[in-house]
C-alpha cells in the first residue's frame, strides 16, 4: 500500500514550536481545514494547532494510488516528523480523520499524548456501500455528493443559521479531487480495527453527534468499550444538536473538550 502525500495548514498564530503542546487535527471525507478553523481559534493561544489535508482535498496533492487508513496514519507521523521532528502531539480527528487517529493509538502509539476521535467509529459503513461510492464519484465528480453530504453531515436547521460556514465547507466537497474522493471511499472500505482497540493505551475521548445518522453515539461507546477493555483510559460524549462535522458545528463545546481532555493528559504526564 501506498503512502499518501499530506499537506498541513498552520491553525494557529506563526512562532516557534515546542513552547506549547502540539495538536494536530484530522479532516472528515470531502472536507479541509475548514472543518477546524473556528475551534482552533479558540484553543490556538495555548495549543499549536496544525490540521491535515486528505489526499485531493484542500492544499494536499491528489493521490495517485490505492492506499489505506494505517497509510493516512504513517502520513500523519511523517507530516509531524517534517515540522517538528520526534514530537509527541496531541490528536484530533473527525469521520476518516478519526479513523486515522485510532490507527494512530493502535500503530504510532508512543508517538501520541492524547487521542480525540470525533464523529467515527472502529468500522464506519459498509464496504460495499463505499465502494459503491467510490465508483459513483469517480464517474460523476464530487459535486454529485453534495445534496446528501449536506444532509448528513449538519443537525437539522445548522445550515439555516450559519449559512457562511456550511457554504465554506460544502465549496471544500465540491474542489475535491475525484479520484482522491474515491481512494479514500476505498480505504474506509477496508478499515476495520474493533479487534484493535485494547492495544491503544493513550487517554481517548470519543465524541459523537446526537443527530449523527452516519455514526451513531453507539459508535462512540463501542471505541470506549474496546479501549478500556484492553486496560486503556477512554470516554465517550454526545453533544446535542449535532450532527457528523462537531468542530464547525459546535466548536466551542469541542475546544472545551479538547482542552479538558489535553490539560488532564499533560498533568498525568508530568507526574509520571
Amino acid at each position: 500500500m501506498a503512502k499518501p502525500t499530506l499537506k498541513a495548514v498552520l491553525l494557529s498564530p506563526e512562532r516557534a514550536f515546542g513552547d506549547r503542546p502540539l495538536l494536530v487535527v484530522g479532516p472528515s471525507l470531502g472536507t479541509s481545514s475548514v472543518l477546524w478553523s473556528d475551534a482552533a481559534t479558540l484553543l490556538s493561544n495555548d495549543y499549536d494547532v496544525v490540521a491535515w489535508d486528505l489526499p485531493g482535498h484542500g492544499v494536499s496533492p491528489a493521490a495517485t494510488e490505492t492506499f489505506d487508513v494505517a497509510g493516512l496514519a504513517d502520513s500523519v507521523v511523517d507530516l509531524v516528523d517534517s515540522i517538528a521532528p520526534g514530537e509527541v502531539f496531541h490528536y484530533a480527528g473527525v469521520s476518516l480523520g478519526g479513523a486515522t487517529g485510532l490507527q494512530l493509538g493502535i500503530k504510532h502509539g508512543e508517538r501520541l499524548k492524547s487521542l480525540s476521535i470525533q464523529c467515527a467509529g472502529a468500522k464506519i459503513g459498509t464496504p460495499e456501500a463505499w465502494l459503491e461510492r467510490a465508483e459513483t464519484v469517480r464517474s460523476q465528480g464530487t459535486p454529485v455528493m453534495i445534496q446528501g453530504s449536506a444532509q448528513r453531515w449538519f443537525a437539522p436547521g445548522f445550515m439555516d443559521r450559519e449559512p457562511e460556514r456550511s457554504s465554506r465547507l460544502l465549496h471544500a466537497l465540491r474542489d475535491t479531487d475525484r479520484f482522491s474522493y474515491a481512494f479514500c471511499c476505498e480505504a474506509l472500505a477496508g478499515f476495520d480495527v474493533r479487534a484493535e482497540l485494547g492495544s491503544i493505551t493513550v487517554p481517548t475521548q470519543a465524541v459523537a453527534g446526537a443527530a449523527d445518522t452516519v455514526v451513531p453515539p453507539s459508535f462512540a461507546e463501542e471505541i470506549v468499550a474496546g479501549i478500556t477493555a484492553g486496560g486503556g483510559t477512554a470516554n465517550a460524549v454526545t453533544l446535542g444538536g449535532v450532527a457528523h462535522l462537531a468542530p464547525a458545528e459546535a466548536p466551542a463545546h469541542v475546544a472545551d473538550l479538547l482542552r479538558s481532555l489535553i490539560t488532564w493528559s499533560e498533568s498525568r504526564g508530568a507526574a509520571k
